[in-house]
């Protein structure tokens, strides 16, 4: 057995359970009788999305739209159009995409099928700020909460009162009945989190994103502040919430978690005569205190035999944070797995895979990396250090430098991490 195969073959089969082409098409709702189909998107999968769409549809049936991906994740289609734009900080290109999106939305009738095709990443892409916040103060709030360490969950609770599209305001400005599919990556599968919900209800509220931003020590800039002051004292709309009758003419319709890929990623370790241990796909916090609850773990199973005896495969799933410390060029899986080094010290029997499933980790090109047993040896023998790395937030050097850094390119699917520990 092949530690480093294995691991791999597994981050690979998770991704492979997620992708758009392979599952879309089983959920398509049936052409509108008399009226005409409108795809819109957004987010990391909507291109694939889209060509899943465009492969499995009717021939003769009337298809129109466009979805917002992020830049070099387009791929070709035919009648439907691709739009590149910023993630995960928004800019001009999604902005003017996500109002012709709305646009577009509103002007259909009751007779006509809107089709959401929403994956993650769609939080930025799908930007349209409120009246009164220009972009670039939207850019402002978004880099600092980024930088914060805040959970997606809670940076989308902000947005979705910064955007006249997300927060159920897509489903709100259209006439026609909305199909909304979703690839989702963020923890629980809550529709209202996926991309901020843009077809579904919306609980939070304009206080709820003043706390946010106070929790996170974010100073927001003046436009926001004042927005969300005017809505947390009811003198503007909220976002439509839970109940709102609206929401009957909208199905918003789960096609790939992040449990499915974790499950498909055990597959491959009990194939291999590996026990496989999912500990959930809801594992978040900071990485480096992920990665030091997994160290003791790995070291009771090694010390032990227990709770679970080896060979076994730790698989988890769940996007960690980053507070950023130094000027590093990693990203939240190696960090996690510089951590997990820095806890463990003797790594004999030990290897660890980390990688995104978007393809992306951080802000370079790799999807994650590998921590191997002889990783701290090779290293030693680099002159590289896991503590002064994991202090520079330098995940990415200290991997690039071992040549154990994941590559995939852009997946076009996005289900968040993927980490396993397989401990011999």
């Amino acid at each position: 057995m092949d530690p480093r195969r294995l691991l791999v073959e597994s981050f690979e089969a998770a991704v492979a359970a997620a992708d758009p082409l392979r599952i879309v098409a089983a959920h398509l709702p049936a052409p509108p009788v008399r009226g005409r189909t409108l795809v819109v998107g957004a987010g990391k999968a909507a291109a694939s999305m889209a060509r899943a769409v465009e492969l499995a549809w009717p021939a003769g049936a009337p298809l129109e739209g466009l979805v917002v991906t992020r830049y070099a994740h387009g791929l070709p289609t035919d009648r439907l159009r691709v739009v590149e734009a910023g993630h995960p900080v928004p800019d001009e290109a999604g902005e003017g995409a996500a109002a012709e999106i709305l646009a577009r939305a509103a002007a259909l009738g009751p007779d006509d099928l809107l089709l959401a095709l929403v994956s993650g990443g769609g939080s930025s892409l799908l930007s349209l700020p409120v009246e009164g916040v220009p972009m670039a103060d939207l850019k402002a709030v978004t880099r600092a909460l980024l930088a914060s360490g805040a959970p997606i969950q809670e940076m989308n609770v902000v947005r979705k009162h910064l955007s006249r599209i997300q927060g159920g305001r897509l489903a709100q400005a259209t006439r026609a009945r909305v199909q909304a599919l979703l690839v989702s990556d963020v923890a629980g599968d809550d529709v209202s989190a996926i991309a901020s919900g843009p077809c579904a209800p919306d609980p939070s509220t304009h206080a709820d994103a003043i706390e946010v931003l106070a929790r996170w020590g974010v100073t927001p800039p003046a436009s926001v502040a004042a927005h969300l002051g005017r809505g947390a004292r009811g003198e503007i709309g909220d976002t439509p919430k839970p109940g709102d009758p609206l929401f009957e003419r909208v199905d918003n319709r789960i096609i790939a978690t992040a449990h499915g890929s974790l499950e498909a990623g055990a597959r491959v370790f009990e194939r291999a005569g590996v026990r496989a241990v999912i500990l959930g796909d809801t594992v978040t916090g900071e990485a480096r205190d992920v990665a030091q609850v997994m160290a003791a773990l790995v070291r009771e199973i090694r010390g032990y035999g227990g709770p679970f005896a080896p060979p076994v495969a730790l698989v988890s799933g769940g996007e960690c944070t980053v507070t950023l410390r130094g000027t590093g060029r990693g990203g939240r899986c190696s960090e996690f797995l510089l951590a997990l080094h820095k806890e463990l010290g003797d790594l004999s029997g030990v290897t660890a895979i980390a990688a995104d499933t978007d393809g992306i980790d951080g802000v370079e090109s790799n999807a994650g990396a590998l921590l191997l047993g002889d990783s701290g040896a090779r290293a030693a023998a680099l002159g590289l250090d896991a503590r002064r790395s994991l202090d520079d937030n330098d995940g990415w050097g200290f991997f690039s430098r071992l040549g154990d850094l994941v590559v995939t390119g852009p997946t076009r699917t996005n289900v968040n991490d993927y980490r396993a520990i397989l401990v011999a």
